[in-house]
């Protein structure tokens, strides 16, 4: 089959592939079993909640840290190197705690090993995600067929540990997860440093681009607002659905089984969304992905308890997460074109998952332990509307905007 003009060859997209797949491997396992290790550890919800918003406190200025510093060296690949290996050295601080971790000094420890392993790996996606946005596109336009073909990989990986350690945890209980964790970095260390050298030229004299006039656009401003509500709801099932699953009485092996599900349509989403997403705007797919996250916080927070029900709501996944992602991804692109394009993506890891991570993971914590952990789905289910209104104005605003070209010409 000849290549389209222009397509990167696969040798290209290879090292992309990988690091996705071995980063989502890690995730995969780490995000949905680490409040259930901290909860064997003896923490309570609001601490667990604490420690698992970590993740998302590192994104508020990592991200910018690590691409300013790519920005001006060009060595993407070396940087990614650095913090792959850094996080691979801090993940053997969970395999002894000298204090107890229900003190006060265990708890600390735990948090600053979190703390410095997630300073590395939180901005490893933004620079690999904006690399490969730039690769796809061809004639400044956005491949979302062949984004997806690539991005489904990191699906696969987070598939296979979330249904594998769910088993595993099932028959040998969690206390084997800091092993897990630095056997899945290892993993992302050696797709880095897999990767070619090389070093991206960088203008001596580069011009500099300013990012405000484009923030200050009305589309662009209401595009992340709608981010923010739409991912705050989503932090409901990061931080808080296997403890949810828990305590409805599901076992380890089923709330793996529901995660992978979610993720099993994630994958068929990412394979075949050249075929869906040009049926609509990218704005309107906007809309659909935060009304669908309306639907499925419904489902989980009023009908969790019955198992049809809720695999039904995590096959909503292919929406509320792909579709949203891959739409993000392309809209990031049209607003945040050339060099603008590391600052447009590193504005999307904070905006999108550095703020709504701490504030879902805080207000998730106080409300749970106040009352209950099915009280956060209806909450979330409140920020979904909240970005289904923000997704309609930037509909409205991109209406407005399309009227106007056709009256001036």
């Amino acid at each position: 089959m000849t290549q389209p003009a222009g397509a990167p060859k696969p040798r290209q997209l290879l090292p992309f592939a990988a690091l996705s797949a071995s980063y989502f491997a890690h995730i995969g396992f780490f995000n949905p079993y680490l409040p259930l290790w901290l909860q064997e550890q003896g923490l309570s919800l609001f601490t667990i909640s604490l420690l698992a918003s970590v993740q998302s406190a590192t994104r508020l200025a990592a991200p910018y840290g690590w691409g300013w510093l790519s920005d001006h060296t060009g060595e993407r690949v070396k940087l990614l190197r650095i913090a792959a290996t850094t996080a691979l050295l801090f993940s053997f601080g969970l395999w002894f705690n000298p204090w107890q971790a229900v003190s006060d000094s265990g708890i600390f420890w735990i948090a600053v090993v979190l703390f410095v392993m997630f300073l590395q790996t939180s901005a490893m996606m933004p620079m690999n995600e904006a690399a490969l946005a730039h690769l796809v596109s061809r004639g400044g336009v956005f491949d979302g067929q062949l984004y997806g073909r690539v991005r489904l990989w990191g699906s696969i990986g987070f598939m296979v540990t979330v249904f594998a350690a769910g088993a595993w945890f099932e028959g040998f209980g969690m206390r084997h997860l800091p092993e897990w964790n630095t056997a899945m970095l290892l993993a992302v260390a050696w797709s880095v440093w897999a990767m070619q050298d090389h070093k991206e030229a960088v203008p001596v004299h580069q011009e500099k681009l300013p990012i405000w006039p484009i923030m200050r656009q009305p589309a662009v401003q209401w595009f992340f607002a709608s981010l923010f509500f739409h991912v705050l709801s989503h932090m409901s099932i990061y931080a808080f659905l296997s403890l949810y699953l828990d305590a409805l009485g599901y076992s380890k092996t089923m709330i793996g089984v529901l995660w992978a599900v979610g993720v099993l349509v994630e994958i068929g989403w990412f394979f075949s969304q050249g075929r869906w997403l040009p049926r609509l705007p990218l704005t309107a797919w906007l809309v659909l992905c935060a009304l669908a996250m309306v639907l499925r916080m419904g489902l989980t927070a009023g009908l969790g308890a019955f198992l049809p029900v809720l695999v039904a709501a995590q096959a909503l996944h292919a929406i509320t997460f792909a579709a949203h992602h891959s739409v993000c991804i392309a809209l990031l692109s049209n607003h945040f074109p050339g060099r603008l394009r590391g600052r447009g993506q590193a504005l999307f890891t904070v905006i999108g998952y550095g703020f709504p991570g701490v504030l879902g993971g805080v207000l998730g914590g106080v409300l749970s332990a106040r009352f209950g952990l099915g009280v956060v789905f209806w909450a979330c289910l409140g920020t979904g509307l909240i970005a289904s209104g923000c997704a309609w104005r930037v509909v409205r605003l991109q209406h407005g905007d399309e009227s106007a070209s056709s009256a001036n010409s």
